[in-house]
């Protein structure tokens, strides 16, 4: 009960025994936060946090985040497609494409410089990257199957 006080969950006692289907999105997710701290973990795996949440929530849950890692010494392995969520959080940032981690730097050349075509086309084909009211950027790639042999990254951009 703890936990899901912590983790900013309203009446925990509650919502202790609810449904999952009766709360909202955001609220599951800290459910499966205060369900890791409650084990009182030294390193945490947070895979997608802020999928499908709505920009106000993803703060709160970055936040949330940061603020347990803080507190808790927690170590964090964040694994997201958001790429802003990268570099407020993180302190290196690592691009994986088709299963190959492909470029590995300090979050803030990570997001400003990155080395790989893959990696460049990526960010510039992220939200915010054009400006509002911009088109965003497309992705044309072929990707091989991963049981083929390939040389360099595993997209060929086009």
């Amino acid at each position: 009960m703890q936990s899901l006080q912590r983790v900013g969950i309203p009446e925990p006692e509650r919502r202790m025994n609810e449904h999952p289907f009766r709360m909202n999105t955001g609220q599951k997710q800290r459910v499966m936060i205060a369900m890791t701290l409650a084990a009182e973990p030294d390193f945490r795996v947070a895979d997608e946090p802020t999928t499908s949440l709505d920009v106000a929530i993803q703060s709160q849950v970055l936040d949330l985040l940061r603020e347990l890692q803080r507190e808790n010494a927690l170590g964090l392995r964040l694994i997201t497609h958001d790429l802003a969520a990268v570099s407020q959080m993180a302190h290196r940032g690592a691009l994986m494409c088709a299963m190959q981690m492909v470029e590995v730097a300090g979050a803030k050349d990570f997001s400003s410089q990155p080395r790989r075509p893959c990696a460049q086309v990526r960010l510039r084909a992220s939200p915010g990257a054009q400006g509002c009211g911009q088109a965003l950027e497309a992705i044309a790639v072929t990707v091989p199957p991963p049981w083929q042999g390939f040389e360099g990254c595993r997209f060929a951009l086009v």
